[in-house]
């Protein structure tokens, strides 16, 4: 190794470091947090869905026996369900038809190191079931 080559490998480190590796490590905690709010979005809309399908139409049931959903309440609960979970987020879409809650939401996330972009929207969706029965007792 010559002398007039020592200090190559820490000036390709001292340009590396700043444009490569914290650019990447910066990506990596983006797309974490990405993954986690992600999550938490499903898991409100699946909980508001869930929630939303247990509204039943009383009326209907009373007069005709069959299940089917209040839309009113549904929407009502969704909205409710889904503010406790995610207070972000908004409800983009949703449908009761009969015995069926379809619920579409997104919500805004701000990333703390904004390598390509300041904000990301993340979409979620949901359907839930009524159905008639009930497990045993415990």
């Amino acid at each position: 190794m010559k002398s007039s080559e020592g200090g190559q490998v820490l000036a390709f480190f001292a340009i590396a470091l700043p444009v490569v590796l914290l650019p990447v490590a910066a990506y990596a905690v983006d797309a974490t947090i990405l993954a986690g709010r992600e999550s938490a979005l499903q898991a409100a809309t699946a909980q508001a869905a869930e929630t939303a399908a247990q509204q039943i139409n009383v009326r209907a049931l009373r007069s005709t026996g069959v299940l089917s959903l209040d839309a009113a309440a549904t929407r009502l609960v969704l909205e409710r369900a889904l503010a406790e979970e995610e207070p972000g987020a908004r409800i983009d879409s949703s449908s009761a038809t009969n015995a069926e809650v379809s619920v579409a939401t997104s919500e805004p996330v701000r990333l703390p190191f904004s390598v390509f972009t300041d904000t990301v929207v993340l979409h979620a969706h949901a359907t839930a079931r009524l159905v008639a029965g009930y497990e045993t007792p415990a």
